[in-house]
């Protein structure tokens, strides 16, 4: 093992000086503290101002107005509205389907709530256009009794937008089986040059049955201020009111107030902040095709890469000479700690004793090496 402080790639921390946070948000912070008890202790859902606010700038960017604003709700970051979202709609021994490969928290939240995962196979390097969906697998999950569907999108980790005919499918799909349907957007406003986004919120797909979850945590750098968003039918927002009392009570009064500066950046910041990253996308698959035996396919929205070797389990030797390409310098990896149980369940694509590695995205995208091992204990070591 090489002498050098541990690295981790298991979640990203936002360099401010790469990209900082949308103008005015800590100014707009302050004045939230400054005015007190009116703004920290707010309806457990959010202030009603600050959500009437949202609805409108939401319902305008996802094709589909938002006539009340008791079908928005605030939450403690988007992990948080998706925990709530799926603890809402989905109970022991429900079937969920679930795209292969998807936000490792979509399957793990199913577990948790005692759900029997469905994978939906997703061949996103054999495609030119979509992101290669199974589309004869997800109606058949739908066909066996599956009532709920969650994915990512932009796809996590892949970087995949879905066609419009991909979506197009899988609402009319969900709305024929009457299927729930709970879509992940965080990146959603972080799509490249030459590609096109297609909201849900503007197909077939019937309203009470969708759940969209949005934040400014990554585009925007707000991560700090733990903030999300979903938005739903009422009766689901309820429900997810109910379990947040419980659990948080809201999304922190004062950081509320920062959700003011979302949608109303200066004329030109969200496209020179999509310009910067796209510029530091760019690099990346160059770099890694640049190694033998190993595919990848160009980000199209997002922050993260998602490599695939050509063998099922590159060993250890290959997975570190990867990481020594994009670091450019001596690396080693050190092997993974899981258990046997839980490495199976990683689908990493560059070895079970690597999991972290196919965050290698958002380490470039951040622009730091302040990444520490929680998940998978898997660690990097540089000299």
């Amino acid at each position: 093992m090489l002498p050098g402080e541990p690295v981790d790639f298991s979640h990203g921390d936002v360099d401010s000086e790469a990209f900082p946070t949308t103008p005015a948000s800590l100014q707009i912070f302050m004045d939230g503290v400054r005015s007190g008890g009116n703004q920290a202790y707010t309806e457990y859902r959010g202030r009603e101002d600050i959500r009437a606010y949202l609805a409108e700038c939401l319902g305008e960017f996802t094709g589909l107005a938002i006539e009340n604003a008791d079908e928005l709700i605030i939450m403690p970051g988007t992990q948080g509205a998706l925990f709530l979202a799926m603890s809402a709609n989905i109970s022991s021994g429900d079937k969920v389907a679930i795209f292969c490969p998807d936000y490792f928290a979509n399957r793990s939240i199913a577990k948790f709530l005692g759900s029997e995962v469905i994978d939906i196979r997703m061949d996103y390097l054999d495609v030119d256009c979509g992101a290669g969906l199974d589309l004869t697998q997800l109606e058949n999950a739908f066909k066996v009794g599956c009532k709920s569907f969650v994915f990512s999108y932009p796809n996590n980790p892949t970087d995949v937008i879905y066609s419009r005919e991909e979506i197009g499918e899988i609402a009319g799909l969900s709305e024929r089986y009457g299927v729930t349907v709970i879509v992940d957007q965080l990146y959603s406003r972080l799509v490249y040059k030459g590609h096109n986004y297609t909201h849900l919120r503007e197909t077939s797909l019937s309203p009470a049955k969708l759940i969209t979850i949005m934040g400014p945590s990554k585009t925007e750098s707000l991560s700090g201020y733990r903030l999300g968003i979903a938005i739903g039918p009422c009766e689901i927002i309820e429900r997810m009111e109910k379990l947040q009392a419980i659990v948080s009570p809201r999304a922190a009064g004062y950081s509320q107030a920062v959700l003011r500066t979302w949608f109303s950046e200066p004329s030109e910041w969200i496209s020179e902040r999509i310009m910067g990253h796209q510029q530091i996308r760019d690099d990346i698959p160059r770099i890694l095709r640049s190694v033998d035996g190993l595919r990848v396919r160009d980000p199209e929205g997002g922050s993260y890469v998602f490599p695939k070797p050509d063998e099922p389990e590159p060993n250890r030797q290959k997975t570190s000479s990867v990481v020594r390409k994009i670091v450019g310098r001596s690396t080693d990896v050190r092997p993974c700690k899981c258990s046997r149980a839980s490495r199976e369940k990683c689908r990493n694509p560059l070895g079970l004793e690597a999991f972290c590695l196919w965050r290698l995205g958002r380490w470039f995208y951040f622009g730091t090496l302040q990444f520490f091992s929680q998940i998978a204990k898997t660690q990097l070591v540089s000299d």
